[in-house]
Parts: structure tokens; C-alpha cells; sequence
């Protein structure tokens, strides 16, 4: 069964936005707004195999989140886009495509992974080990691939080294959903062209929710 479709694609983007839009707020205020989409995009880096995209997260209900922000940053007329949002999103889509064009780095990245895929069994995705082995994959592998995305915010937040785990494991996971997103045909020009396509597909997941 093919999932190259559009709502494959705005599953993926949802991802990407949801991680984009926790780190804005941990960054920020210092605290995560949602547990549960937190834990849900930091496990999808994890599921590297999956039968469907909708397994990769977890279900409809855990990218709430993302859908929300999706709409906001795709529909003019709320007013509401976040800018700062924007741009965590056209950092992590560039970072992407950047990373698929290097199979070493992607080498390295599947075997980081899997390390931290055997943590999982002693410990869970939001422990301070795990988000610390996340950080440094994304800091390793990832932030040198281009420009570093620049993380705006609250000095007190972003001093703290808790914090900056957290931010860089969500960078990861929007990493991870932009391969995924692009795997399944999204392409930037959609984001012009097919902006009330995916409005509208997107506001039909959130009725799945």
C-alpha cells in the first residue's frame, strides 16, 4: 500500500510542526505545554521501521499539537502564525535535506539510534540520560550539516542545561519527520500551492483526534 499521499504528507508535516512549536514554548517559558506530544515526537525517532506513518507517532491523538500549530502557521487569515515557529521549521527542512544527501552522516545517525534504543529498555524517552544521549546526536550529527538554527527565548531557560536537552531532542524529532515528510513526496512548493489542500486535510485529522 502506497502512503504517498497527501494525508501521509500532512501527518509528517504536523510532526515537524509539533516539534517546532514545543521547543518555541520550552524555550521560552522553560516548561513543556503537552507531556504526552512531547514524549510522542522524541519516540518517533525511535521507529525507524514502520508498517504506516501514523504508527511511527503513535495515533492521531498524540499529534493534537502539531495539527493545531500546522493550521496556524498555514492559514493567513487566523492571524496567528508564529514566526518564531516558522523558522525552527524551515531550519529543520533544511537540515534535512542536507542529511539525505550524506550517507555516512546517515550511517552514523542509525547507529546512534540504535544505541539509544537499547537505553530504552532501563529507561524512558524523558529521562535525563536518554534526552542527554538525544542532545548529543543532534549536536554531533546534525547541527553541522549547515547554519545552526538559532533558538530564541528566555536567557534564563536557554542557560539551563536540561533546557537545551530537551530543545535539540525536538530539533532531532523534526529532523526525523521532515525525512519522513519528504520521503512521502512533500515538497516545499506545497506549502505555496497546496496551503488549502493541506488546511483542509489537516483540519479532518483533527477530527480523528
Amino acid at each position: 500500500m502506497s502512503f504517498n499521499n497527501i494525508e501521509s504528507r500532512c501527518l509528517a508535516f504536523a510532526a515537524i510542526c509539533q516539534a517546532a512549536y514545543l521547543l518555541d514554548k520550552i524555550a521560552t517559558k522553560g516548561l513543556c505545554p503537552d507531556a504526552v506530544a512531547f514524549d510522542a515526537s522524541l519516540q518517533s525517532i525511535m521507529r525507524v521501521e514502520s508498517d504506516s506513518p501514523i504508527e511511527i507517532f503513535g495515533g492521531y491523538d498524540v499529534l493534537e499539537v502539531g495539527f493545531k500549530s500546522m493550521i496556524e502557521q498555514l492559514d493567513n487569515g487566523s492571524n496567528s502564525r508564529n514566526m518564531q515557529v516558522t523558522k525552527y521549521i524551515i531550519g529543520m527542512i533544511s537540515l534535512e535535506k542536507k542529511l539525505s544527501n550524506n550517507s555516512s552522516t546517515l550511517n552514523l545517525l542509525s547507529q546512534r539510534i540504535n544505541q539509544v534504543q537499547r537505553q530504552l529498555a532501563h529507561f524512558d524517552i524523558n529521562d535525563s540520560s536518554v534526552l542527554s544521549n538525544l542532545d548529543s546526536i543532534y549536536k554531533d550529527l546534525i547541527s553541522t550539516l549547515g547554519p545552526k538554527i538559532q533558538i530564541n527565548g528566555s536567557p534564563t531557560c536557554l542557560q539551563q542545561e536540561h533546557t537545551q536537552h530537551k530543545i535539540r531532542a525536538l530539533l532531532l524529532a523534526g529532523v526525523r519527520a521532515a525525512v519522513l515528510w519528504r520521503q512521502l513526496g512533500g515538497k516545499r512548493r506545497q506549502l505555496i500551492f497546496s496551503r488549502k489542500a493541506m488546511i483542509h486535510q489537516t483540519k479532518q485529522n483533527l477530527h480523528r483526534v
